[in-house]
């Protein structure tokens, strides 16, 4: 089926040589980096993960909220997204791909990966984190590749693919888990010292990926001859409007449990992301950004008019991921490690090498999402014979 993936007209390749372009240009940023090694970044002994940490954190989500449309459709049979599931699962793909370069990127050099797979540590999270995020890659291929196959072939897929699907769906709970599990195990970083942060990820996972799918199917309605269709759009829109509710509810929990206790190493965090600390406020914006597209969210998703309008369902969805990719993408991370258990500031922000080696690969993902979408659209477009 690969082969439909080279067949496509101007637009198509007109994307697809942009995202190489993309990928060139931020490689010969990364050979700066691998050559001098992680001084070009913003990095420090305080700040010890940056931009490349966080856009994991963010894009673990978007992998994990594949299941939302792979449980209702294998496990409750809600045929409806039988037209959207492969997506879903294909977008999957494309983040955990994602996820595992940006581990790679951090670590300075890729060689040092091979210490988690030569010498591993059970007790270590890192080690758990790279093992269900490869299993995860591992199965949502398998599953989707030979259930796409089946469909083009008019048969039903193997009967040993459904254990798989039944593995996959607690199995993507488990890689947002885990990744929690790395913040929340440290300590002395009292920001991320909550019972309630895989709660908190899992609900911005299941808003953030669910609303980017929305998005990835309008496109695909409107440059291609498949259209995934309004309802299943509408039913993403209600999952994406629960799973917002309570992101911004945990959120919420957070901040009384900190000011109401009146505990300092607590409070200081919150204090720096939305107020500023002894004249470090570079992030204040920022937060107080997220907030605004979190109400503007709420406000058009919950009103059932706005959210089956599908240009207000759009703005509502990008609303969701500016507000979630900045709570994650910058605010989680950056406010974690700000102020230091001394209380002292060390300002990070990412170099311009850090951010074109995340353009590379946020391209390199774009690219493999790409492929594989062209694949399944073209299935799609042939198995319904649409010319």
């Amino acid at each position: 089926m690969l082969e439909k993936a080279i067949q496509g007209s101007r637009l198509y390749w007109g994307w697809v040589i942009a995202l190489l372009a993309f990928i060139g240009i931020g490689f010969l940023f990364y050979l700066t980096q691998y050559f001098e090694g992680l001084k070009v970044t913003g990095m420090s002994r305080d700040v010890s993960w940056g931009f490349y940490i966080a856009q994991l954190t963010y894009l673990v989500g978007v992998a994990a909220s594949g299941v939302m449309v792979v449980l209702p459709f294998y496990l409750h049979d809600y045929k409806a997204f039988g037209r959207i599931t492969i997506l879903g699962e294909f977008v999957a793909i494309s983040a955990v791909v994602m996820c595992i370069l940006f581990v790679l990127v951090d670590l300075g050099k890729p060689m040092r990966f091979l210490n988690v797979l030569l010498y591993p540590r059970p007790n270590s999270v890192l080690f758990w984190d790279a093992t269900v995020l490869s299993i995860y890659l591992l199965l949502n291929l398998i599953i989707g590749w030979n259930v796409l196959s089946s469909e083009r072939k008019g048969i039903h897929y193997p009967g040993w693919v459904k254990p798989l699907i039944y593995i996959s769906i607690p199995w993507a709970f488990s890689i947002h888990t885990v990744t929690a599990f790395l913040y929340s195990g440290l300590p002395g970083r009292h920001y991320w010292l909550t019972a309630i942060l895989a709660a908190r990820f899992l609900s911005s996972a299941f808003c953030s990926g669910p609303a980017l799918l929305i998005l990835l199917c309008m496109i695909v309605r409107k440059f291609t001859r498949f259209d995934p269709g309004t309802k299943q759009m509408r039913t993403l829109a209600v999952i994406v409007t629960y799973a917002m509710i309570f992101n911004v509810f945990f959120f919420f929990l957070e901040i009384f449990t900190a000011f109401y206790s009146q505990i300092p190493s607590h409070m200081v965090h919150f204090q720096f992301l939305f107020a500023g600390y002894e004249g470090h406020g570079r992030l204040v914006p920022w937060m107080w950004t997220a907030a605004f597209f979190a109400l503007v969210s709420l406000i058009l998703l919950i009103n059932p008019t706005t959210r089956k309008n599908e240009g207000t369902m759009m703005v509502g969805c990008v609303a969701v991921i500016i507000a979630t990719w900045i709570d994650k993408g910058l605010g989680l991370l950056i406010g974690g490690f700000t102020p230091n258990p001394f209380e002292r500031v060390t300002d990070y922000w990412p170099t311009l090498t850090e951010f074109m080696i995340s353009v590379m690969v946020w391209a390199i993902g774009l690219f493999v999402l790409t492929v594989l979408f062209k694949v399944a659209v073209s299935v799609k477009e042939e198995v319904e014979g649409v010319t």
